[in-house]
C-alpha cells in the first residue's frame, strides 16, 4: 500500500526539475514525512493541465455526495479492480501524477509487528518521481468544492514483498504504481488501460533504503 510519502522540493525546485510552473507557490506542500490520513495537498499533474503543477487537490478520493470520513478508505485504489469499484469507476479516466521524492513502508521483524524497520523507497533515476493517480472534482450542496485523488497500487515486486510483509498482507502485498518520467503522457492518456502499468508487465526502477 502507500499511505506515507515525502515531498522535499520547493515550488521553485519542482519548476526547475520538471520544467513546469506551479499554480500557487504558497500552497506547495513539503515535508520529509507525510501521513496520507491527514489528507494533504501533495502537488499533482492533471491530465487536463499537463503543463502545470496543481496544488489544490487533497489525498483520499471522495466520490460525489459521500461523507468526508469515507476518504480514509480511498487513499489507495487497486489497479486490478478500478472498473469494478463504485468509488473509483467514475474517475478511472481522470488521470493524474502525484509528485513525491520518496514513499515509506515498514518491514515487520516479528509476527505481531512489535518490532518494525522503516524503509524509504526512492527512484533509482529521478529526484522527483510520479505515482499513478486518479482524481475527482465536484461541488457539494453547501457550495464547497471537493478536489481529491487516490494513488493507484499494484502487486508488489520482490523488494516490496519483503518490506511489506505484515501478517494481514500475506499473499496480497501491494505497492504504488511508479510511473517512469518517460511514460507520464502515457499514464495521463485515458486511452491506455490502467492495467498496462501493473506489475509485472510494467517495472520502474526503485530502491529501498533502511531507516533506523
Amino acid at each position: 500500500m502507500c499511505y506515507y510519502t515525502q515531498q522535499g522540493k520547493t515550488a521553485g525546485e519542482l519548476t526547475d526539475y520538471l520544467g513546469r510552473n506551479v499554480d500557487d507557490h504558497e500552497n506547495i506542500f513539503t515535508s520529509d514525512f507525510i501521513n496520507g490520513f491527514s489528507h494533504p495537498n501533495l502537488p499533482i499533474i492533471l491530465d487536463t493541465k499537463p503543463d502545470i503543477i496543481t496544488t489544490n487537490y487533497t489525498w483520499g478520493l471522495l466520490p460525489t455526495n459521500r461523507d468526508k470520513d469515507f476518504r480514509k478508505s480511498t487513499l489507495n485504489a487497486r489497479v486490478e479492480t478500478l472498473e469494478d469499484k463504485p468509488s473509483f469507476a467514475p474517475s478511472i479516466n481522470n488521470r493524474c501524477l502525484v509528485l513525491v521524492t520518496a514513499y515509506y513502508d515498514w518491514h515487520w521483524n516479528d509476527p505481531s509487528g512489535k518490532s518494525k524497520t522503516k524503509y524509504q523507497i526512492n527512484s533509482q533515476i529521478d529526484e522527483v518521481f510520479f505515482l499513478a493517480g486518479i482524481y475527482n472534482s465536484w461541488q457539494d450542496k453547501a457550495g464547497q468544492i471537493w478536489n481529491t485523488y487516490s494513488i493507484v497500487t499494484t502487486e508488489a515486486n520482490q523488494m516490496m514483498k519483503y518490506i511489506h510483509n505484515r501478517k494481514e498482507a500475506d499473499d496480497d502485498q501491494r505497492m504504488p504504481i511508479v510511473i517512469k518520467n518517460t511514460d507520464e503522457k502515457a499514464w495521463l492518456d485515458s486511452k491506455n488501460p490502467p492495467l498496462d502499468f501493473a506489475f509485472p508487465n510494467y517495472q520502474p526502477s526503485i530502491i529501498g533504503f533502511q531507516k533506523v
